[in-house]
């Protein structure tokens, strides 16, 4: 079967219907005949007629579209009448079949993408759903940014923040429990070798399919942006085997779904109270702690304290703990020791050798602090958060 155009096949049957010509068949009765034949083809192959809808293929979708203007045309099913074997054309009203497409011939021409130059339309290959097609054009559909100099800081740090391991980068895949509702303004994303970022979401809109969607803008970091709908940016990023999300400066060091070198399967973050008589410590026990991290026992870590400079060389008391789940220790260290660097405090103390020791864990927070610090980190929300020592409070940066 030559590759016809459906407007080519609109006109050839408008054209069959016309006064019957003298002799044998005409150019465009053989190729009707044809198209038949690749109908009748179909039904043997799959033992059902061809169905519409943007799930099947784009072949049993334009064998549907023939078939149903084939039975529509009395000339058309006086001339397939001895070819009809199987019923065919006798059987619209005797078998179910679904509604026509909600598609003009050109939108359903439009992919036919890879056909051009093919002999027989059964060569068709790889040839997308207009789904596909239309999230490819709207992924595509980019403009420049004209305030692109707001945004490009924020690519820069993000950019930073991986390198440093403050970030890290999640395959995109519908069992990672990430679901479209979670896409939100604020949100690093790679699609297509990009970076995006979602800058703003508007109002739900409700889908085709009833669920629920809405308008994004989308910066890139090519310096373009686009509006493309959050269920199409979800379905893009399903879809590109490299797309992934960005978490955030939190979330992906401590949590991450693989281990890492250094990664532990579980840990605690304790705090401790000393019982030093240093007046440091005299003055501010109640609310001097060192906070550290520990994969094994507490007891254990603290065994030893009189004798270890990091304990303040002195018996401590366990006055906290909390328990976590795949994190990286150095870097849980890291972020406990920047949310409160505010309030750390510098106390000398001689080791067992009379050598000088600083230790670094030490803060002068409450434990309500602390108990506010570690909800954050396990929920993901202590993105920009810092102790402010003068409230006595977790503050956002943004509001500092």
């Amino acid at each position: 079967m030559s590759d016809l155009d459906l407007d080519e096949l609109r006109s050839e049957l408008e054209d069959f219907a016309q006064p019957e010509k003298r002799g044998g068949r005409s150019p465009q009765e053989e190729r009707v005949i044809a198209g038949f034949e690749d109908i009748q083809r179909f039904v043997q192959t799959h033992g059902r007629v061809p169905q519409h809808g943007e799930d099947g293929d784009i072949f049993e979708r334009l064998c549907a579209v023939r078939l149903d203007r084939l039975r529509a045309l009395k000339e058309c099913r006086s001339l397939l009448a001895a070819f009809d074997h199987q019923g065919l054309l006798t059987q619209a009203q005797a078998s179910p079949v679904a509604p026509a497409e909600q598609m003009d011939d050109d939108e359903l021409l439009a992919e036919l993408e890879g056909a051009a130059g093919s002999s027989d339309i059964t060569q068709l290959r790889h040839v997308r759903s207009s789904v596909d097609k239309r999230e490819a054009e709207e992924i595509a559909t980019r403009e420049k940014c004209p305030d692109f100099e707001n945004f490009k800081p924020l690519f820069e740090q993000v950019q930073n923040d991986l390198a440093r391991g403050l970030r890290t980068t999640r395959p995109f895949v519908k069992d990672a429990g990430f679901s479209k509702a979670e896409i939100a303004a604020g949100q690093f994303f790679i699609l297509g070798g990009q970076t995006a970022y979602v800058a703003s979401v508007g109002e739900a809109i409700k889908a085709p399919n009833g669920e629920s969607d809405a308008r994004l803008r989308v910066i890139y970091s090519n310096g373009t942006e686009s509006d493309l709908l959050l269920r199409s940016l979800q379905r893009a990023l399903y879809k590109d085997d490299a797309g992934r999300r960005i978490t955030e400066p939190t979330a992906g060091p401590l949590f991450a779904d693989k281990d890492e070198d250094g990664d532990e399967a579980s840990g605690k973050i304790y705090v401790l109270r000393s019982k030093a008589d240093h007046p440091t410590v005299a003055a501010h026990r109640d609310i001097l702690h060192k906070i550290g991290v520990t994969s094994g026992s507490v007891e254990r870590r603290i065994a030893n304290a009189r004798i270890d400079p990091t304990f303040l060389m002195a018996d401590v008391e366990i006055v906290a703990t909390y328990e976590l789940f795949n994190i990286n220790r150095a870097k849980l260290e890291n972020l406990i020791h920047r949310i409160f660097g505010h309030a750390r405090v510098d106390i000398e103390i001689k080791d067992r050798f009379g050598k000088p020791v600083v230790p670094k864990e030490w803060f002068l927070v409450p434990l309500f602090a602390i108990d506010e610090a570690v909800d954050r980190i396990k929920d993901g929300s202590i993105t920009g958060y810092i102790y402010d020592p003068e409230t006595a409070k977790l503050a956002h940066t943004a509001d500092a």
